[in-house]
């Protein structure tokens, strides 16, 4: 029977009902060690972490981590919620009255602060969600902030959300710089952008699908947030999600970092034009200089920006991962194909936070791919392999870890439309950054009578590779070769081995190398496994080159050969 102490969570003698505790996921790397940050409920036996989201529970003394409901406490809202004056004069100093702070619920009280460990006099931003208060933001005189520890973290101005526009800000002063100016559906994103190097940076997003029925009707959403870089990119993480058709950006203009600063510097009137002048997100096909302009500047000072290396050296001079690229992958029947590019994901998510979604009809059931994937993770072997074995609460952690990164689309009809709708809810509830299609061959092809099948594979790939930049990730197709040659000898003699294929070999030929970005072959030979980097498109993601490795049984790592 597990224990709570075999993962690591601390219950303190006696305790009962709902109790907060340290998390044995994430307190050890936070600056404030000792602070609770994960939710026990000991009646239900199930446990939530609202710094890191880390959720399981005991059933029978077994983890379960599937089907478990989040926790979340209730912040407790004094019955006077009045203003002080110095707080009354320092929204008034901000541009904003007593009648907007008080139908936002603004009000002041005394809270520990965290940050200097005392009692301070602090003004409080409540979150309500269906008119029920959910958190409560905190700010005192000399600019420290919190929130409520172990509640949920929802949108600012959740209950203001109207269908036919949404404005988005990153910030309690915006929301209610634009409440001041008449626009009352305006959301905060709790905790404002992560910052710009958050190595889990998708994970910040748990809000929206929190929101998902509110936000899906949304007719148009307007993105106003920080010009800073980290608001920057919530912004086209945002607009990722959101969807470009329904997106329309508002940037600050110079002396202006967010829409409180203008609100002081212009007033109402330039917010009410900002809203009014906002221009649509980019949307493929459509295109005006001002829509790259400075991507172009960027492009001349720092050149083209290459794809995140796996950390193989002999091959990431070779083959870098871009967002928004398509790989096309083939190779011999059980030459590793498939292995190969589930290490390759393993090494992108350990070292760059990557989230990626798998559909992979050859590799089921689920379980024994999840099997390999948590050898390649751990560097284990999952059964007894040379008197070595991972343990339960080794592969237990390494579940945990795994679902953060790992998602896995699994349709009844694993044809290409339903893949990729699958793909685009990941897209928005999660921001993967990548998507994998296991092979080819295993899917559900309605080709019209009236095609050929060269016809259907270049429109089929068009698609497909649309997809990927529309909402910037990287694609990856497994394909077989359909014809496969024996290798020749020096006099022209066929030898029993059978040549390395190319893209040209697979059904459809000409489209696969035509229409991907890269493409790489797996090749094993007796002694060693090869990955031959057939095309790049863009110089700065790699170049052509061979790449050996030896493949460790027992784990399924791919091993970097030492290369001349």
């Amino acid at each position: 029977m597990k224990s709570y102490s075999d993962y690591g969570i601390s219950i303190p003698s006696g305790s009962s009902g709902e109790i907060k505790t340290t998390c044995p996921q994430c307190s050890a790397s936070r600056k404030k060690k000792h602070l609770k940050v994960l939710n026990v409920n000991l009646d239900k036996n199930v446990w939530h972490c609202w710094h890191c989201g880390w959720s399981g529970g005991l059933k029978d003394g077994i983890f379960q981590e599937a089907k478990i409901k989040v926790v979340y406490s209730r912040p407790k809202i004094k019955a006077s919620t009045n203003l002080s004056a110095f707080w009354l004069k320092w929204l008034q100093n901000r541009g904003i009255s007593e009648k907007t702070a008080k139908e936002n619920g603004v009000f002041n009280e005394t809270v520990y602060m965290t940050q200097v460990e005392s009692e301070v006099d602090a003004i409080v931003w409540p979150v309500f969600v269906n008119s029920e208060p959910v958190n409560c933001k905190y700010r005192d005189k000399d600019k420290n902030f919190r929130m409520c520890a172990g509640c949920e973290r929802a949108l600012y101005g959740y209950d203001h959300i109207q269908e036919d526009c949404l404005i988005w800000v990153e910030g309690e002063m915006d929301k209610l710089s634009f409440y001041e100016a008449g626009f009352k559906s305006c959301v905060s994103v709790p905790d404002g952008a992560p910052a710009v190097n958050t190595k889990n940076y998708s994970l910040k997003f748990a809000y929206l699908e929190a929101a998902k029925d509110k936000i899906e009707p949304i007719k148009k959403h307007i993105i106003a947030v920080d010009m800073d870089e980290p608001g920057q990119k919530l912004k086209n993480e945002l607009i990722r999600r959101l969807g470009n058709e329904k997106c329309y950006v508002i940037n600050w203009p110079e002396g202006c970092k967010d829409a409180n600063d203008a609100l002081l510097k212009y007033g109402k009137e330039y917010l009410i034009n900002a809203i009014e002048s906002a221009k649509p997100a980019p949307i493929e096909g459509i295109f005006y200089i001002e829509d790259v302009f400075d991507e172009l500047i960027e492009l001349y000072q720092n050149g083209e920006v290459g794809g995140l290396c796996a950390g193989w050296p002999n091959l990431d001079p070779l083959y870098s991962v871009r967002a928004g690229d398509f790989t096309v992958i083939t190779g011999i029947p059980s030459h590793g194909k498939s292995e190969w590019l589930d290490d390759l994901m393993v090494r992108l998510a350990k070292n760059h936070g990557q989230r990626y979604a798998i559909c992979s009809p050859e590799n089921q059931p689920l379980q024994l791919h999840l099997k390999k994937i948590a050898e390649k993770w751990t560097g284990r072997p999952f059964f007894e392999y040379q008197n070595d074995r991972m343990t339960i609460p080794e592969l237990i952690n390494a579940c945990d870890e795994m679902r953060n990164h790992f998602s896995f689309l699994l349709p009844e009809e694993p044809t290409i439309d339903c893949i990729l709708s699958l793909a685009r809810s990941e897209v928005y509830r999660n921001g993967i950054n990548g998507l994998v299609i296991d092979p080819w061959n295993e899917l559900e092809h309605s080709r019209p009578p009236s095609q050929t099948e060269t016809e259907y594979i270049s429109d089929s790939l068009r698609k497909l590779r649309r997809f990927a930049r529309n909402n910037n990730i990287h694609l990856w197709i497994v394909a077989h070769p359909t014809k496969m040659q024996k290798k020749r000898g020096p006099n022209n003699e066929i030898l029993e081995e059978y040549a390395i294929p190319t893209p040209y070999d697979i059904a459809g030929a000409a489209h696969w190398r035509n229409k991907a970005d890269n493409c790489i072959t797996v090749y094993r030979n007796r002694e060693d496994t090869e990955v031959h980097v057939q095309k790049i498109r863009i110089k700065e993601v790699g170049k052509i080159g061979v790449a050996k490795f030896k493949y460790k049984v027992g784990t399924g790592q791919y091993l970097a050969l030492n290369q001349p």
